[in-house]
């Protein structure tokens, strides 16, 4: 398997994707609703969505039958490929839609590979508000804007970053404790808080604002976010040798059998190591 092409056929695939949002940006969009799970964000949907699904998939299916690839998208329903295939792509084409059309940053492109065994091999993220791309390749690094990325920890207390504020977050006392142990733990001046970014940009937030985390708790209810959420950045964090765990600490399930969605094992994210502050 070619990862460095597959890479570079993705990150073509990202910035096609990232231009189309970039030229409506600043336009209103009509909203629509879909299936999704219980959250507003989780169920909504616009034009320029399935403009970037149809921009990512000209770039990628074409590989799928190159190296015998499947393919899993937010906006396109899930023919079940990904468990026969040694790798499937996985495609957020816009993550972040309730920021983009609340006129607010927050929202990126994601777009990963992913063996069948739920291992990320690929990872690339491009930030439409900002221009910035990150990527990685499973035992190559992880970089930015083409540039090894180095986490440098700019800030002497704990960021924790959430795609809604804390105190409107189910179990906020719950979340509060886990943050003042960590804060306590790496003898951090007490917790600060970034909302309302999508989870694919949340977790880039968790690397540019160290010492930070991002976390969501295991749950009944579909949601928690979907594999598309958390596929890219999970490679990247693999790359930089961080966690990108499920909340136990054990592997991310990214190539879940009988459903897309997170809820079943939550998710945690960080970027604590302090040797490089």
């Amino acid at each position: 398997m070619d990862f460095l092409q597959l890479k570079n056929i993705a990150v073509k695939a990202a910035l096609s994707a990232g231009k189309i949002i970039q030229q409506y940006m600043n336009e209103e969009v009509v909203v629509e609703s879909k299936q999704g799970g219980s959250s507003y964000a989780s169920q909504v949907v616009t034009v320029v969505d399935r403009a970037c699904e149809a921009a990512i998939l000209s770039h990628l299916r074409p590989t799928c039958e190159a190296f015998d690839l499947a393919l899993l998208s937010e906006e396109t329903e899930d023919d079940e490929s990904r468990f026969d295939k040694d790798f499937f792509w996985c495609i957020d084409p816009m993550d972040g839609t309730l920021p983009f059309i609340n006129k607010q940053p927050g929202f990126s492109v994601s777009i990963a590979l992913i063996a069948k065994d739920g291992i990320p091999y690929i990872g690339v993220v491009f930030d439409p508000s900002t221009g910035t791309l990150y990527h990685a390749i499973k035992g190559d690094g992880a970089y930015k804007n083409d540039s090894r990325w180095e986490i440098k920890h700019k800030n002497d207390y704990l960021t924790y970053v959430t795609d809604r504020k804390l105190k409107d977050t189910p179990q906020a006392g719950k979340i509060t404790t886990l943050l003042n142990q960590n804060a306590e733990k790496f003898n951090l001046n007490g917790i600060k808080e970034i909302a309302g970014s999508g989870s694919v940009l949340n977790a880039i937030l968790v690397l540019e604002n160290g010492p930070a985390c991002m976390l969501k708790f295991p749950k009944k209810e579909s949601g928690g976010g979907s594999i598309w959420d958390f596929a890219a950045t999970a490679c990247i964090y693999q790359e930089l040798g961080l966690p990108a765990t499920n909340f136990e600490g054990g592997k991310l399930d990214l190539n879940r059998k009988d459903s897309t969605f997170m809820n079943h094992q939550g998710v945690f994210y960080a970027n604590m190591i302090l040797g490089n502050k």
